[in-house]
């Protein structure tokens, strides 16, 4: 069977569904404690003024989030999960999906491993009508129906997304010599590195670097950028210029 792998946060969705679940949590309130807001920004605002790292930024954020929602009802979460798909789940790149729709006409297996929460991969997945899927696991306190700011499950890093990889492996018999895989950050390079026809979307400047230290990564894999409405595909011999 031929699968794709597609994560999620700046390689089909413009941004990252944990930052749009965020900012929904500050828009209602539904924490009071101001510290997590001002870091929150503080972080942006380094990788918006081009003085942090885009892979730095969303691990910072992630961890500021795993203690802001300890205590949000899954009522409340339910809520505001379904208004970020509502409102914002159409802000997707044009490239990642359209190659989603042509993976399932090829009759391919298509799943999303991400970072992001899995309640919102799961809508996410929902959403676009793909095989299966793969998110960060929050755990739940079950007598209170809250969260209890613990994650037994983290999927923003490379390890986390190739077990995730290997359980799809087992669960669908999967040929990772044939199949694809999509991915921007750092996170993605094992997801990238262990298929036969890699492509990095609009990739960090991180995840560039470590193509280039990797020759068999570098043979194979296409880049791919996309800004307005133009679709550029890079060799892996792209310059990159420090500042």
């Amino acid at each position: 069977m031929i699968a794709a792998f597609f994560d999620i946060d700046g390689t089909i969705y413009r941004n990252a569904l944990l930052v749009e679940h965020f900012k929904k949590m500050i828009k209602y309130e539904l924490f009071q404690d101001v510290q997590y807001r001002l870091k929150v920004e503080e972080a942006y605002q380094l990788w918006d003024t081009r003085k942090g790292d885009y892979d730095d930024y969303l691990l910072d954020l992630a961890q500021l989030y795993v203690v802001a929602i300890k205590g949000l009802s899954l009522k409340y979460n339910d809520f505001i999960s379904d208004q970020v798909l509502l409102l914002k789940g159409n802000r997707v790149y044009t490239y990642t999906r359209e190659m989603i729709e042509w993976h399932k006409k090829q009759g391919h297996k298509v799943f999303f491993i991400s970072g992001s929460p899995s309640f919102l991969v799961s809508r996410m997945a929902k959403k676009m009508g793909v095989d299966d899927f793969c998110g960060s696991i929050y755990e739940i306190d079950e007598k209170t129906q809250t969260f209890s700011g613990k994650i037994t499950k983290p999927m923003w890093d490379s390890i986390h997304k190739q077990e995730a990889i290997e359980d799809f492996i087992k669960k669908y018999d999967i040929d990772l010599s044939k199949s694809y895989a999509y991915g921007d950050t750092n996170g993605d390079y094992s997801m990238l590195s262990s298929v036969g026809n890699p492509r990095a979307i609009n990739p960090s400047k991180e995840l560039i670097k470590k193509i280039k230290d990797d020759e068999n990564l570098r043979s194979k894999i296409q880049i791919i950028i996309e800004r307005k409405n133009v679709i550029y595909k890079l060799d892996s011999n792209v310059e990159l210029i420090e500042f």
